[in-house]
């Protein structure tokens, strides 16, 4: 019998277990659902971590975009969540950190009104890590959708 079998640990507030077909995330609203690698089973909490919060929230890779955000962000826009141009500097100061340590991140162009809580994580080696960004203090203004 494999010694993983059953093991069981958290991950961004959820719960994963290794089982015989792969891994389950017992939050999953599928119970059923087993994904084949443990990477897919972070990606997965990640993604639920970014959903349940109502503040801007996303995923920023290594390449300095944003690979996921929740509907507040969109609601805000991806440039005034995060612009482009800052990106590339919050990922940089994530990777000067160990994995899983939290910084915040004070926005010169949101000044006095928003700051950034970070997270890096590393969800598939093969990949390297990710930085979870999150807005915090002040609400940022929604961005104008023209009408038509």
């Amino acid at each position: 019998m494999n010694d993983a079998l059953g093991t069981i640990f958290g991950f961004l507030g959820g719960t994963i277990v290794s089982c015989a077909e792969g891994y389950r995330v017992l939050e999953h609203p599928n119970f059923k659902r087993v994904y084949p690698r443990l990477s897919e089973a972070k990606w997965f909490l990640a993604l639920r971590w970014c959903e349940q919060l109502s503040t801007p929230a996303g995923i920023l890779n290594h390449e300095g975009h944003l690979a996921f955000y929740n509907a507040a962000s969109l609601r805000v826009g991806d440039e005034q969540f995060v612009p482009v141009y800052y990106r590339t500097l919050v990922f940089e100061q994530c990777l000067k950190r160990p994995l899983g340590e939290t910084f915040l991140y004070p926005c010169p162009w949101n000044v006095g009104k928003q700051t950034l809580r970070v997270i890096g994580l590393e969800i598939d080696p093969r990949f390297g890590r990710i930085a979870l960004v999150q807005s915090i203090g002040k609400d940022i203004v929604p961005r104008q959708i023209p009408s038509s």
